[in-house]
């Protein structure tokens, strides 16, 4: 049975799509460690993408060729800083040159290098193959697959590249809901206990803490960013970011200088029955509108549905209960990371596999 810690569904990474950006810049991030027993990059010639299917067809518009390039670069989408990501690809086209795993630099052109194949893999919709060249003249390829969440597998070895539930086997093994509600009655624990259970049997409860406030800290930033941010998304189709009118209608002229303080602010303002939809419907939209402008977001459990959990989240702590704090975000995170798993399990969480 495959255990799925909460952090394999909720990744902190950069938009727009888990499937076609965060999952391919992962990939070659893979290949990257898979290569060491060859010298690693430092004695690499030459590399080639293969993009297939669903990450080509729709490989530009979700950045998936940028994202293998940064990945390729040794870039960890975790902390990569999302401004510099224009200017870093931009000097990569200019000067046709690629510094590989920020040790090695060598000839990389976008346009030759980067192969857009029609065609599909058998395996997965979203394939894509990573071609090296070394010093020796050998050759290593690989196939990854992008399976949706930003988990990447091989075909021959079907197995997250990172994450513990490749080999953890958790004290409470949950397939169905119905097995998480029995533990629950047995064990008289609420669900957010049993998920916390399986999750200490891989983590110490202040390594549990410390990522949980990492991917709060980075929801609630991405809400922040997304409501006080205004002009046209990138794409060429000129769509007006909605979240930056949507919330300066409701915040008034409100006087705070960071999210903490802005929290306060909301808290002060008028929620009737209809302000609280706008709110959360502004929060959602933030998420997703920073998302389409390659920023950073945690997929839950994809980047396409990255606004819904802080959203609820962001308005059960500004509207619903003021004294909430670290405990209540960490019930539920635990709670919503169980769910996205048990539907990665029952069903698929990428669109291209489901569609």
């Amino acid at each position: 049975m495959e255990s799925i810690s909460i952090f394999d569904m909720l990744k902190i990474g950069i938009g727009p799509s888990s499937s076609h950006t965060l999952g391919p810049w992962r990939a070659a991030i893979w290949w990257l460690e898979e290569i060491e027993d060859k010298g690693g990059a430092a004695s690499l010639e030459h590399v080639e993408v293969h993009l297939y299917g669903s990450l080509s067809l729709t490989g530009v518009g979700h950045a998936t060729d940028i994202a293998v390039v940064l990945g390729l670069c040794g870039f960890d989408p975790i902390t990569y800083p999302t401004d510099q990501i224009d200017n870093h690809i931009a000097t990569i086209k200019h000067e046709k040159s690629l510094l590989v795993n920020s040790l090695k630099s060598i000839s990389f052109d976008f346009q030759k290098d980067i192969h857009f194949h029609k065609t599909f893999l058998d395996f997965h919709p979203n394939g894509m193959t990573i071609k090296g060249t070394f010093e020796d003249g050998s050759i290593y390829e690989e196939n990854y697959y992008s399976i949706g969440g930003g988990f990447v597998v091989k075909e021959q070895k079907q197995e997250a590249v990172e994450g513990v539930s490749k080999t953890s086997v958790f004290p409470y093994p949950i397939e169905k809901g119905t097995e998480l509600l029995a533990y629950c009655k047995e064990e008289n624990k609420i669900i957010s206990e049993i998920v916390l259970e399986n999750e200490l049997s891989i983590r110490s409860s202040e390594e549990i803490d410390a990522e949980i406030q990492a991917v709060w800290n980075v929801m609630l930033e991405s809400i922040y960013e997304g409501c006080h941010t205004k002009g046209l998304l990138p794409g060429g189709l000129n769509v007006k970011r909605r979240a930056y009118k949507i919330h300066k209608s409701l915040i008034g002229d409100a006087d705070y200088s960071n999210p903490e303080e802005w929290i306060e602010s909301i808290r002060n303002t008028k929620v009737a029955f209809r302000q609280i939809l706008q709110w959360v419907s502004c929060f959602a939209i933030a998420v997703n509108e920073v998302n389409a402008d390659l920023g950073r977001v945690v997929t839950a459990p994809t980047n396409g549905s990255a606004g819904v959990i802080p959203s609820v989240l962001l308005y059960y702590l500004c509207i619903e209960n003021h004294d909430a704090g670290f405990d209540e975000i960490k019930q539920f995170l635990l709670v919503a990371g169980e769910v996205g798993a048990l539907f990665k399990k029952g069903a698929t969480i990428s669109a291209a596999l489901g569609g």
